[in-house]
């Protein structure tokens, strides 16, 4: 058997984590920053830091997927555009989810901090694993996959609709 396509998917998934550590990293202290550039607006600086922040280290991780994880050729702008439309289900998934899972875990932890924390805490490992999987079949797949057809059968090439 060979361990060759196995021992391939183990390092991706080993750069994804690296790329993903250090973009958390540098996206907090993107935050952090223009937190404090943007302290004189009071509470709508934290939201300007927030949106500029994210912009920027979505767009790092983007091309550390891009050029050291997935190593795609693909169109700059629709991947980005993927990276993005991953991103913000991850992001609605958690916002949903983490209400509910932080009452649930109350049962177990009270009424503590502690009970939200573990919440989001669950909740980051479950949006690392499903955006790795998305980005993988989604904003990096490669050309000629099957979804190619479905999203874009504008390529030029007579399509056969049958009943």
């Amino acid at each position: 058997m060979n361990q060759r396509p196995q021992r391939a998917q183990f390092w991706q998934i080993v750069r994804y984590l690296l790329v993903g550590g250090f973009n958390t990293c540098f996206g907090y202290s993107l935050f952090v920053s223009f937190n404090y550039l943007f302290r004189a607006l009071g509470v709508y600086g934290s939201e300007l830091a927030s949106l500029i922040g994210n912009v920027i280290a979505i767009t790092v991780a983007f091309l550390g997927y891009k050029w050291f994880v997935f190593r795609t050729h693909g169109n700059y702008l629709r991947e980005w555009l993927r990276c993005l439309s991953v991103y913000g289900s991850s992001m609605l998934f958690a916002l949903v989810m983490l209400p509910p899972l932080t009452l649930l875990l109350r049962r177990w932890y009270g009424h503590s901090q502690m009970a939200s924390n573990v919440a989001a805490a669950i909740l980051t490992v479950v949006t690392v694993a499903a955006t790795y999987f998305g980005h993988k079949h989604f904003s990096f797949r490669r050309s000629g996959d099957a979804m190619d057809a479905v999203l874009d059968p504008g390529d030029g090439k007579a399509v056969e609709s049958r009943p």
